[in-house]
């Protein structure tokens, strides 16, 4: 009996899934995709498209993967009880894929605490900490489409789990039978017998409060604002805060306002991609505010537009964290706070323009893998190993993730709200605009460009292509990439570089490989850890804004035949 029969023959609770099957009975190819592999467990949890199939997201996949955690808690418990909490987001099933976790860890006698709505993945990060929880859930898919859904897991220090706890959890979800080795309890059982709590307001109140912690004392209420959350969890937080710093000019996008995991108006969900913002952007035309802010459906990234005289201005990741590191110092320096050995943090994805701006304010400038728990892990150094938690002024990601403050492990689009509006209205008080503030920053450092191309893969043959083209990468490596010649590279799985920067790299092994040339740019090839493309991360510099510019197009021009596709 093959894996599908055996799941159509099941019983199944879920009776959606059981016409799904029947419905593809005869699609052999569906079939097979549906099937060929078990969701696949990491560092990032799980994350796939919501369906029947041992290679989706469903209650059951969900249920497995909860399995695993709770015998992978419990077999490092030394005794002692466990708990977790568990949030989710506007997403498709999230609030029964959030039950049922919550329902597996109680069958298993572990305290569950589940956040009675929906709530931004940071709040969970916060609860986990908060609550002294030994592990965390987030069920969301971030900015995926909305067909899928997927399962942050978080460890103890409200990080998402290390390489060793996902594997340790991993293992131990591959050890079980998905319908024959899962415990089960009825979810209202487990609230009557005090193994499942709902999070109260207090643990909500607490994470607004750490996040006004963070503010800079600047006054906002000079500022006009169009806001969206992209139809996800974000708006009662950012709101909440955005009221507290005394915005209160704040106009919610109408259509994206409500929680919906269709996003009907947003075939988009990403603030990276200009079509995510067009109704904030089409508001923006009527009411003329200072700033466009949009928030991803789990409210750990923030975009912006920016009003530069009637028109929207998109400002990337990597120009807002610049920004962000420059206001916050800048600020700090005129208040007497900035410390004496100020850190910020970033990862080798983004740009290298935050080097000289560091230097400016004799900020340390730690980089790490990327994915904001490699963030989280240096804020955790600076305030336990180091005893210097007050050094640490801000971490980024290109990827529009900001966190300024260790309150939580991970990013937080609520803070960055803050601290963008903040920005703004700094910068309008003295007459400028954050584009003009950028072009100052530009004129001052220079011009730095970058950019990131995506390479979708879908499916089992997808996957093969992927990991294909790292090995041709990797093992033939190449002498020069659009025209120029490259001086060195690094290979951050084997954790070796080579040629202008030749050694041992202390950092986590990842599937990444970087390729610097003669000319002082950069080229990075990094598989997404969460959907099936390849990501290309290309950095340039240019004493103008055209030549950066034209640097980085004759780089783009130079990938597909890199890639060879």
């Amino acid at each position: 009996m093959t894996e599908f029969e055996r799941w159509l023959a099941q019983d199944l609770d879920d009776r959606d899934l059981t016409a799904e099957l029947e419905s593809v009975k005869d699609k052999p190819e569906e079939i097979n995709d549906r099937f060929y592999r078990d969701l696949e467990f990491g560092t990032g949890g799980l994350r796939g498209v919501i369906g029947a199939g041992t290679n989706r997201m469903n209650v059951y996949t969900v249920r497995k993967a909860t399995q695993g955690m709770a015998n992978y808690l419990l077999k490092h418990a030394d005794g002692k009880p466990q708990s977790v909490a568990i949030a989710h987001d506007s997403r498709i099933k999230g609030v029964a894929f959030a039950q049922q976790s919550a329902a597996v860890l109680a069958a298993n006698g572990i305290k569950a605490y589940l956040y009675p709505q929906l709530m931004p993945t940071p709040a969970l990060s916060f609860a986990v900490r908060h609550l002294k929880c030994d592990a965390g859930i987030c069920v969301t898919a971030s900015h995926n489409p909305a067909k899928y859904n997927g399962y942050k897991a978080y460890g103890s220090d409200g990080c998402q789990v290390t390489a060793d706890m996902a594997d340790g959890i991993m293992n131990e979800i591959n050890s079980l039978d998905i319908f024959a080795d899962v415990k089960k309890l009825d979810f209202q059982e487990g609230i009557e017998k005090g193994l499942i709590e709902y999070i109260g307001e207090e643990t909500v109140d607490a994470f607004i409060d750490s996040v006004y912690a963070e503010n800079l004392k600047v006054d906002a209420s000079n500022l006009e604002l169009v806001y969206t959350p992209l139809n996800g969890s974000g708006l009662m937080c950012v709101k909440r805060i955005l009221d507290r710093i005394g915005v209160k000019n704040v106009t919610v996008v109408p259509e994206q306002e409500n929680p919906d995991g269709n996003f009907p108006t947003c075939p988009y969900r990403n603030p990276e991609i200009r079509e995510a913002l067009q109704k904030g952007l089409e508001l923006c035309e009527k009411v003329q505010p200072d700033l466009l802010l949009a928030t991803d459906p789990d409210c750990d990234r923030v975009g912006i537009a920016v009003n530069q005289k009637g028109e929207y201005v998109l400002m990337t990741g990597n120009e807002v964290g610049i920004m962000l590191l420059d206001f916050i110092a800048r600020v700090k320096k005129e208040q007497g706070k900035l410390p004496a050995h100020p850190v910020a943090v970033t990862t080798i994805v983004s740009t290298d323009m935050v080097d000289p701006i560091a230097k400016e304010y004799g900020v340390e400038l730690r980089r790490c893998l990327t994915g904001f728990k490699y963030i989280g892990d240096i804020i955790a150094e600076l305030e336990e190993k180091e005893g210097s938690a007050d050094s640490y002024l801000l971490g980024f990601e290109e990827s529009y993730g900001y966190l300024s403050g260790g309150y939580v492990r991970d990013k937080d689009a609520v803070d960055g709200s803050i601290l963008i509006c903040q920005m703004a209205a700094y910068y309008k008080g003295k007459g400028m605009t954050l584009v003009e503030a950028m072009n100052a920053l530009y004129e001052k450092y220079g011009y730095y460009k970058n950019d990131l191309m995506n390479f979708g893969f879908e499916g089992e043959d997808g996957m093969k292509t992927m990991n294909g083209i790292m090995d041709k990468l990797r093992n033939d490596p190449p002498a020069e990439i659009a025209g120029t010649k490259v001086t060195g590279r690094s290979d951050y799985k084997t954790s070796q570089s080579y040629g202008d920067k030749e050694g041992v790299i202390d950092l986590p092994k990842s599937n990444v490989l970087e390729y610097r040339l003669e000319d002082g740019c950069k080229l990075i090839v990094r598989p997404s850890g969460t959907e099936p493309k390849i990501k290309i991360y290309l950095s340039g510099k240019g004493a103008t804004r055209a030549d950066s510019e034209a640097v980085i197009q004759k780089m783009k021009d130079a990938v597909p035949a890199l890639l060879g596709i």
